[in-house]
C-alpha cells in the first residue's frame, strides 16, 4: 500500500513538474516571438529632440507585419515602408526598421513632428530625421548646419532657429495649409524665397531678407494660433 501511495506521490510530482516546464516554455516562446517582433520595452527609442517627447521603436530590430496604414515609398531600386515617423525595410520575409536614405520623399509628415526654422528655412524633425519640403511632399535630408551650431561663414550671422507649435490643437492637415499659406504670404510681402534664395545676392543683404521674412512668417503664424520660439 505504501509502494502505491509512493508511486502515486511521485506520478503527481511529475506531472506539476511537467507544467510548470510548458508554462515556462510558453513564456520563453513569447519573450522571443516579441523580441523577434520588435515589441521588447528595452528595443524603444524616447525621441526628446527639439522638444519632442515620443517613443519609437529602435532601428535595427525586425518586425513581422507591418502596422496598419503603412506607406510605401520607392527610392531607386529599392522598396520602403513609413508609418508614424519610422521607416522600414523588407529583409526575408521581415522588415527591418532603418534610418531613412538622404533624398526618399515622403507624401506626408509623421503625426509627431517639430517645425525647425533654420536660417528662414522650415525643417520637420521627428525620430532623429529631418525633412524638407520637396515636390511631391517631403524629402529626407541631412541634419542642417544650424542644428550642429556649425559657426558661420565670414559675412554671416549665426541662423535663426525657431520652433512652431499649435496652441489651439490644430490637426496635421491645418498645420500644413497654414505653414504653406503664411510662407507664400510672407515670400510675397518680402519678395524673398528662403527656399529658392537668387543666385549673387551680398550676404549681407541675404540676412536682412531671411530677418525680415522670419518676421512676417512669426506674425503670419502667431495670427492663425501658433506659437514661435
Amino acid at each position: 500500500m505504501s509502494h502505491i501511495r509512493n508511486k502515486s506521490r511521485y506520478f503527481t510530482t511529475g506531472v506539476v513538474l511537467a507544467v510548470l516546464l510548458g508554462i515556462m516554455l510558453f513564456g520563453l516562446t513569447q519573450v522571443v516571438q516579441a523580441d523577434e517582433r520588435g515589441f521588447g520595452r528595452h528595443e524603444e527609442f524616447r525621441d526628446t529632440r527639439h522638444g519632442q517627447d515620443h517613443v519609437y521603436p529602435a532601428r535595427g530590430h525586425y518586425v513581422e507585419v507591418l502596422p496598419g496604414g503603412h506607406r510605401e515609398v520607392f527610392y531607386g531600386n529599392s522598396r520602403y515602408y513609413f508609418h508614424g515617423g519610422v521607416w522600414y525595410r523588407p529583409y526575408g520575409s521581415r522588415f527591418v526598421i532603418i534610418a531613412p536614405p538622404f533624398g526618399i520623399v515622403v507624401p506626408i509628415l509623421p503625426p509627431y513632428y517639430a517645425t525647425v526654422m533654420i536660417g528662414g528655412v522650415p525643417y520637420y524633425y521627428a525620430n532623429e530625421v529631418y525633412y524638407a519640403q520637396a515636390p511631391g511632399g517631403y524629402m529626407v535630408v541631412e541634419p542642417p548646419a544650424g542644428v550642429t551650431q556649425a559657426p558661420p561663414s565670414a559675412g554671416q550671422v549665426p541662423s535663426a532657429q525657431s520652433f512652431i507649435y499649435p496652441r489651439q490643437g490644430q490637426n496635421e492637415q491645418q498645420q500644413a495649409r497654414d505653414r504653406y499659406e503664411c510662407h507664400s504670404w510672407a515670400v510675397n510681402q518680402i519678395h524673398y524665397d528662403p527656399t529658392q534664395p537668387p543666385a549673387g545676392m551680398p550676404a549681407a543683404q541675404m540676412n536682412q531678407n531671411r530677418a525680415d521674412y522670419q518676421r512676417a512668417m512669426n506674425a503670419c503664424l502667431d495670427a492663425r494660433g501658433y506659437t514661435v520660439k
